[in-house]
């Protein structure tokens, strides 16, 4: 493809990174990822971390129909019960090497497995597991879900390691309970913050590009932009916080800012 800045990357839609695989696959992963990160949000507020997992098991086995369609031209079809999932799993692990990458013939497999275990095994999504599911399980089954993702953007958008990182980068972001996304727009949902920790916690919503002064001055809504970099942005800025970088007009938030966020401003229940 084409040399593209690494901005301009980082702001592809789901649709367009994965726009070389097949669309009645690539409709239904993003579907389910989706859900998956919308139900997780949702779980986060309320600890309802068996609804969250609800989702893993179409995203799966989506993801294993794919591949199988992928390396070898056919696959289960949808609608039919896959009756041995983790048998399908060691079929595609067991081609030969010559066939693809090794990504997708076994580590994804792989992943997809233990995916399909712990959500089986962990009382997410189904009456009587063994072990009534918690925070740390689904937390792990999002993050393996956002991997996958990133695993098949890299390997079918032809991008270059560099390109496809700032598109990672941009789908691996943080998932905050306390900060809601809405219409190109960000809100701290917590009305215990100030200004400076609200725009510490933002900040952390995006670690690699960077923010916006004016983002931040909107999304905080501080009522005076000279008065929030007086206030708000110099004092973090002298205290090694944040890197207030004046001539770009953004902020980066730095390792001091990030133990800040994870220590002090991040309800410590939802980390435990």
């Amino acid at each position: 493809m084409p040399k593209t800045s690494l901005s301009i990357l980082s702001k592809l839609t789901l649709e367009q990174a994965l726009g070389n695989v097949q669309e009645k696959f690539r409709t239904r992963l993003i579907k389910e990822y989706r859900d998956i990160k919308k139900r997780y949000s949702r779980a986060l507020f309320v600890a309802d971390y068996d609804t969250a997992g609800l989702s893993t098991g179409k995203f799966v086995e989506t993801v294993l129909r794919f591949i199988q369609y992928h390396l070898t031209g056919s696959y289960v079809p949808f609608g039919k019960h896959i009756s041995n999932f983790p048998d399908e799993c060691r079929k595609l692990i067991q081609l030969p090497n010559s066939i693809s990458n090794e990504s997708l013939r076994v580590i994804i497999p792989r992943s997809l497995a233990f995916l399909y275990t712990l959500r089986g095994k962990r009382g997410i999504g189904h009456v009587g597991g063994d072990v009534e599911a918690n925070a740390i399980d689904v937390a792990i089954i999002v993050r393996v879900c956002d991997w996958i993702m990133c695993e098949l953007i890299r390997i079918f958008h032809n991008l270059s390691l560099e390109e496809a990182q700032s598109i990672v980068d941009a789908l691996s972001s943080r998932n905050l309970p306390d900060v809601w996304e809405i219409a190109g727009k960000k809100r701290v949902l917590r009305t215990d913050l100030n200004a400076k920790q609200k725009t510490l916690l933002l900040a952390y919503t995006d670690l690699e590009s960077g923010v916006l002064v004016e983002d931040l001055f909107s999304w905080v809504e501080y009522s005076n932009l000279a008065m929030f970099k007086k206030k708000v942005l110099n004092p973090l800025h002298d205290g090694k916080l944040i890197e207030y970088d004046k001539e770009s007009e953004a902020v980066f938030l730095s390792p001091l800012g990030v133990h800040e966020v994870e220590t002090k401003i991040i309800r410590q229940e939802l980390i435990k």
